[in-house]
């Protein structure tokens, strides 16, 4: 039988610094809740807002598939493997961090703030060679339809990770939907909307709300809003 999670906006965890507001769906650094320490491999969702010129100093991170998807502005990003980069709307970013790495992200502008989703999974099993990669995609391929950013597969579309997970992002007009078929026995998908209204069989979800569903074989998505995006996350719920 189908198993459904509902998690909404103002439910999150709230961290805000000033020069960082971050909003958390999974416990995270100080923000702790012992029912919502991840939704499968999906560890963490933070939906952060970096202001001007501000950023995170260099920091460790080790055996986590680390994602990052800008929603505006310009994010700068550099790590110990030598790579500097800037990631914009459009773009996704993955950095597996594997046996070990370190690196800092930093807001570029000094005019306006960045937004970005990061989103932590479980890979395969640790001890994973540090890899980097970064890829820029066509935003009109999501218009209507679904546009897969990260598969198991270096061959596909998208960024790759080392765990059995695909994402997926659409933006659909209002009366628009999808149908969406798991692609393991076994996962669950964990979706975000970032923005409009949309419904998961039935259930509708606003701004910002997180719904997971797993035990299921597929459910179909409909706009419930002109213009609503959101953000599909297919994960192993045992691994």
């Amino acid at each position: 039988m189908t198993k459904t999670v509902l998690h909404k906006a103002d439910s999150r965890g709230d961290a805000n610094y000033g020069w960082l507001h971050s909003r958390h769906t999974f416990s995270f650094a100080d923000y702790h809740h012992p029912e919502r320490m991840h939704f499968g491999a999906l560890r963490v969702l933070n939906d952060d807002y970096v202001a001007e010129g501000m950023g995170f100093g260099t920091h460790p991170h080790s055996d986590m598939e680390i994602i990052s998807i800008p929603l505006e502005g310009d994010l700068e990003h550099s790590d110990s493997m030598g790579n500097v980069s800037v990631i914009k709307k459009g773009d996704i970013q993955v950095m597996s961090a594997g046996t070990g790495i370190t690196h800092s992200e930093y807001n570029k502008n000094k005019d306006k703030a960045v937004k970005f989703l990061q989103i932590w999974v479980f890979p395969d099993k640790k001890g994973h060679p540090p890899r980097y990669d970064q890829i820029a995609l066509n935003l009109e391929d999501r218009h209507n339809k679904l546009q897969q950013i990260v598969s198991p597969n270096a061959n596909d579309e998208g960024v790759w990770v080392h765990q059995d997970a695909w994402f997926h992002l659409g933006n659909f007009d209002k009366g628009v939907g999808a149908d969406y078929h798991l692609k393991t026995s076994g996962n669950g998908v964990y979706v975000f909307v970032l923005k409009g209204d949309i419904s998961i069989d039935g259930t509708e979800l606003n701004e910002r709300d997180g719904f997971g569903i797993w035990e299921t074989e597929g459910f179909k998505l409909e706009a419930l809003s002109d213009d609503a995006e959101v953000l599909l996350m297919e994960v192993p719920m045992t691994w």
